[in-house]
């Protein structure tokens, strides 16, 4: 292999776990630094906090499937599935079409 894998830096793969609040209860969430790094990059292009960010995703994931226990569950996976859209609406040039449009207003 021409090692692009394999000589990502440690921090890239390595698990970190943040403490968040959603929907005004606080728990953590444990992703790999790479998700976090993106997360952080759609948060800013919001212009708007992680923390903020996250807890608007949350309660709008929570508004259209209205199951707490599979979100919660869940809440991760969803994470790391933002970051796949969001990288792949980058490789098309749809990401900046973003800054213009809330979050609110992203979900479709």
């Amino acid at each position: 292999m021409c090692e692009l894998f394999s000589k990502q830096p440690i921090e890239a793969y390595s698990s970190q776990t943040r403490s968040v609040r959603l929907s005004g209860h606080a728990t953590s969430v444990r992703l790999e630094g790479a998700f976090w790094n993106i997360l952080e990059e759609i948060a800013d292009r919001q212009k708007m906090s992680l923390g903020r960010f996250l807890s608007l995703l949350y309660d709008e994931v929570l508004e259209l499937t209205n199951d707490v226990d599979s979100l919660t569950s869940n809440f991760t996976s969803l994470l790391r599935c933002a970051c796949l859209t969001y990288v792949s609406c980058l490789r098309r040039d749809e990401v900046f079409e973003w800054k213009k449009i809330p979050i609110r207003e992203c979900v479709g």
